[in-house]
């Protein structure tokens, strides 16, 4: 299974040079693990910057994987995490999903480097 972090859906979107990188995971909908905190961040920047289609548009390809909400239960395990890994709430949320599931965390967000069952890659220019 595959979570792909917020970072790392707007590098593909936007062709990044990571954009290889991620396709991997992403394109791999079987596996595809999709945080709805992933959602709200990426329609948020997606809007902002292109607009109400584009942002649609990537919602509805985040949608094609699995959707996992976030419930109590996730919510307190997110919290706990967060304390021990020192994760921000988007983060501990996204790292608490990939552990549940046994997944690999697909990022390009520093705060993820150096982690057990994480694939990092540096942000990259746009190419």
């Amino acid at each position: 299974m595959n979570v792909v972090d917020s970072s790392a859906w707007l590098a593909y979107f936007a062709g990044e040079g990571n954009a290889g990188f991620f396709a991997e995971a992403i394109e791999d909908t079987e596996l595809l693990l999709v945080p709805a905190v992933c959602i709200y961040e990426v329609f948020k920047v997606v809007l902002r910057e292109k607009g109400e289609d584009d942002a649609f548009q990537a919602v509805v390809a985040m949608k094609q994987g699995t959707v996992v909400d976030l419930d109590s239960d996730l919510a307190m395990e997110a919290a706990a995490l967060g304390i021990e890994e020192q994760l921000a709430f988007a983060d501990s949320v996204i790292y608490a999903i990939s552990r549940k599931h046994n997944a690999i965390v697909w990022t390009q967000d520093d705060h993820f480097s150096g982690k057990r069952d994480v694939r990092f890659k540096a942000k990259s220019k746009r190419s």
